[in-house]
């Protein structure tokens, strides 16, 4: 089932959890850092190739966050991060999940995602560089708003319906996720990725899974317009602009806020909200878009 709606997600650490970006590596690429939390993946499980999550977040949070402190590792995109994860039975099941509650998973359901939807995730990351004594900060670099994952729908699971016996079969493998072993009120929800990717006819040539990651910076994942007055100042494609009669993209609703080139949309990003949902049914032109993105970036 191909997407009907998109949602461009912020996920990971900023300036009000954690207390700075997740970095770009200087050989480009990018790591996500889950916000922390009192859940049981501490950062120092964490790896990105042969760095030290634990390190990285020690460094750049200047000892807030060490390596002993824990994360709410979600969304699970990338297998290869979790360093202790091969050690948990039943990992061949595994595939890319996301857990939402709360205010963020009622604008969610009121805009009716579901099954065959699309997640885009997106956070606050800038440029990092060793030195002597770890890592740092570059400090002429800006931070940026980047695209670094996606996840489309395959089924979605509202905890307060699996009852309080074990989960079901499908799910035996997945009781390591927060929203599973841990209770986040009434509409706290969890969504299991497709196995493959599916846009319709604007799949791209090779086949790709359901859930993913964009491991390093390319202009066409960066949100923030390089020439825009701060980091929400978003250059996104022209195609988002809400011409009359399209819905906009939700919490980005005032059309007088949006404006327009021949080949840009601009808008001031909200600060409020983690869910932003764009109806693909009236925006046909994301389905190519989107094969590019995943198809030439993804992994």
């Amino acid at each position: 089932m191909q997407p009907k709606r998109l949602i461009l997600s912020r996920k990971g650490f900023d300036s009000a959890a954690g207390g700075c970006p997740s970095p770009i590596f200087p050989d480009g690429t990018l790591f996500s850092l889950p916000i922390p939390s009192d859940d049981d993946v501490k950062f120092g499980e964490l790896r990105h190739g042969d760095i030290d999550i634990g390190s990285v977040v020690a460094d750049l949070t200047k000892g807030r966050y060490g390596a002993d402190d824990t994360a709410h590792f979600d969304p699970d995109l990338n297998f290869e991060a979790y360093r202790n994860r091969r050690a948990r039975p039943l990992w061949g099941d595994w595939r890319g999940m996301l857990g939402q509650a709360g205010a963020a998973e009622s604008h969610l359901a009121n805009q009716g995602v579901g099954r065959g939807d699309l997640f885009l995730f997106f956070g606050l990351y800038r440029r990092v560089e060793r030195f002597a004594r770890g890592w740092r900060f570059v400090s002429s670099a800006p931070g940026q708003h980047i695209l670094w994952g996606w996840l489309q729908i395959e089924e979605k699971y509202r905890t307060i319906d699996l009852g309080d016996g074990d989960l079901p079969e499908e799910l035996a493998w997945a009781l390591y996720h927060p929203h599973l072993y841990r209770l986040y009120g009434g509409n706290n929800t969890v969504y299991m990725a497709t196995e493959a990717l599916n846009l319709g006819s604007a799949e791209p040539q090779t086949p790709l899974p359901g859930w993913g990651v964009f491991p390093k910076l390319a202009s066409r994942l960066a949100l923030t317009d390089p020439n825009g007055a701060g980091v929400s100042d978003w250059r996104l494609p022209r195609w988002f602009y809400p011409d009359a009669g399209k819905p906009p993209l939700t919490y980005h609703t005032k059309r007088e806020n949006w404006r327009r080139d021949s080949n840009h949309a601009y808008i001031r990003s909200a600060g409020r909200g983690q869910e932003f949902v764009l109806d693909l049914t009236r925006y046909p032109e994301t389905m190519d878009w989107l094969s590019g993105l995943v198809g030439d970036l993804g992994k």
